[in-house]
């Protein structure tokens, strides 16, 4: 990739805390106009992560640009980043609309000229725009949030589970602004832990494990044909489909009664082309198939293989597996 057009670009970035290691020779790229996704397990290291892109701390050693900028040893990010860690700062004593207009007054902005009115419409808050944050739910704080780091207009920004607390229509907000921002060529670093929201949002993710890159790249690389899993596939005919499913060469039946996915569901364990083998039988045979979908998505299962400690399906249950917590 050309770096003229990374908005983020480290390599070799570590970070300890005392005898923590948090970032362990961290290299990573997000180009202009992509939402990348960071994941990973509890004490992965991704909020010290994000609090390097917004400038919160510094790294201990390695290089990291920043909008073609390079970083330096000093808490400050370039012009161009927002976002917000561990949930946004508001004042929940003052409406939605007071709390923009302070913080555009911090940034030396003329609350009349900052664009407030446009950004409550964008995150879904106008009709609640003269009500105290204080009687806010989580969701709508985590949208304010957002609506607070787009006055600035950013050209990087950087947030932390910004889909907690939504409902479907916040959601919808929230995802509608995202992927307006990166068809404008906005650059969004979005930590989760909702797969979902990564999977629709996101063109590449980063999965962290224990302070390191375990892998980073397209979504198309998780769902790869090269790893099995679980389908759940509902047809007209289960009982034929069954049969059918059990003469496929390469193809596992994972639940033979059906059990909690349901009497009339079929979950069956395979690779991508045993599946579309599968697929072709059913249709040959005349059987409707009216539902298919992985039990687990691509992105978890694979976050699951790749972070899950070696020995932890060795261990007796109620054993402790935890990794060694490495950072935030």
């Amino acid at each position: 990739m050309d770096d003229s057009f990374l908005a983020v670009r480290a390599r070799g970035i570590t970070k300890s805390f005392g005898d923590v290691v948090a970032l362990d020779g961290i290299d990573l790229d997000v180009a202009q106009g992509q939402i990348h996704g960071l994941v990973g397990p509890n004490g992965a290291g991704k909020t010290t992560l994000l609090g390097l892109l917004l400038g919160l701390a510094v790294a201990g050693t390695g290089h990291l640009e920043i909008l073609g900028t390079p970083v330096g040893r000093t808490f400050a990010a370039p012009d161009g980043v927002a976002g917000f860690v561990d949930g946004p700062g508001l004042y929940p004593s003052l409406t939605a609309r007071q709390n923009l207009a302070a913080l555009a007054a911090l940034r030396g902005q003329d609350a009349r000229t900052a664009g407030i009115d446009d950004v409550l419409r964008q995150v879904g808050l106008t009709d609640v725009a003269h009500d105290r944050v204080r009687g806010f739910s989580l969701g709508m704080r985590q949208r304010l949030g957002l609506g607070a780091a787009l006055l600035t207009r950013p050209r990087l920004l950087v947030l932390d589970e910004p889909a907690n607390g939504l409902d479907p229509a916040g959601k919808k907000h929230v995802h509608g602004v995202l992927s307006r921002l990166a068809a404008e060529g906005t650059a969004v670093v979005l930590s989760s832990h909702r797969m979902d929201d990564l999977e629709a949002l996101c063109s590449e993710v980063t999965i962290l494990a224990t302070g390191r890159v375990v892998f980073s790249g397209p979504l198309s690389k998780l769902a790869a044909e090269h790893r099995e899993l679980d389908y759940r596939l509902v047809t007209s005919d289960p009982q034929a489909a069954r049969r059918l499913a059990a003469e496929t060469p390469g193809l596992h039946l994972a639940d033979g009664t059906g059990g909690r996915h349901g009497g009339d569901a079929l979950v069956v364990r395979a690779l991508v082309p045993t599946l579309d083998e599968l697929v072709v039988r059913l249709v040959q045979s005349g059987i409707a198939l009216r539902e298919l979908a992985p039990v687990v998505s691509p992105l978890e299962a694979a976050f699951l293989a790749l972070t899950e400690p070696p020995d932890a399906k060795a261990q007796p249950q109620g054993t402790d597996t935890q990794p060694r917590e490495a950072g935030r």
